[in-house]
This record gives structure tokens, sequence and C-alpha cells, in this order.
């Protein structure tokens, strides 16, 4: 099962009136996530400045570069479905130049996470269009 657009996400987060259903709509994304390589856990993989622990493995399909991720809290990982929808099998080129504060701004996230998750999501996101700019 492939993971929903970035377009498809804002859409059905909206149809929600309240952030418990978003909550669980995120969740959900997380649960989507194929399966994380137990290979893969290691230091160099490990996302830091993140509350929780948060894997990355980098791969690349011809132009495209690809993404396992993993968390040990189900919130994140749904957090990382979310920037999946967003930077998975794209170019390099169209990582760095995507607009993920205006992507987080549709779905009204940023203030409905605490403090640390939101300072883990933009890690997150630093070492993915990190990856994506070493590539180019």
């Amino acid at each position: 099962m492939s993971l929903p657009t970035t377009e498809d996400i804002i859409e059905d987060l909206t149809f929600f009136d309240d952030w418990e259903d978003k909550y669980k709509y995120i969740i959900d994304l997380g649960k989507q996530l194929p399966a994380f390589d137990d290979k893969w856990r290691t230091t160099e993989r490990l996302v830091k400045g993140c509350q929780s622990n948060v894997w990355i493995q980098p791969d690349t399909e011809g132009e495209l570069l690809t993404f396992s991720v993993d968390s040990d809290a189900i919130i994140v990982r749904g957090l990382l479905g979310l920037v999946l929808a967003a930077f998975d099998h794209k170019t390099a080129k169209e990582i760095v130049e995507f607009d993920i504060s205006n992507y987080f701004q549709s779905l009204d996230l940023e203030k409905h996470l605490s403090p640390t998750r939101g300072n883990g999501l933009r890690s997150i996101v630093e070492r993915i269009k990190n990856i994506a700019k070493a590539s180019i």
C-alpha cells in the first residue's frame, strides 16, 4: 500500500473537525509505513534532535531518492508518514525545493505539536533535505 500524496493528506485532514480525529488519521499513516529492517537501527541512521528514536535509511531508484523510516513512538511514525508523502520517490532537486513549511501550515500541524515534537519534526526534515543536497 502506498502512502497518500501531500494533496490527499491536506484534503483528508480538512475533512476532520477536531484534532483528536486528525491525530488518529496521522497515527494510521504511520501504521501504513513499510517494515523497517532491524539492521538499519544504527547510530548513523538515528536522527539527532528528536525526543523519540527516529531512523532514516536513504536509497536511490534511478534519479529518485527513497527513504525507509521508523520510530519507536506511534505519533512520530505518523509524522514520518506526512514527511514521506512530501519527500519519498522524489528527485533531490524536488526535495530541496519543496516548501515543507507551507505544507505543514496547510495541515495546521505545528501549533498542535509539543515544542520538543516540533523540533524533532524539523530535525527529520533537515536530515532528509541534507541527504538530498549531498546527492545533487
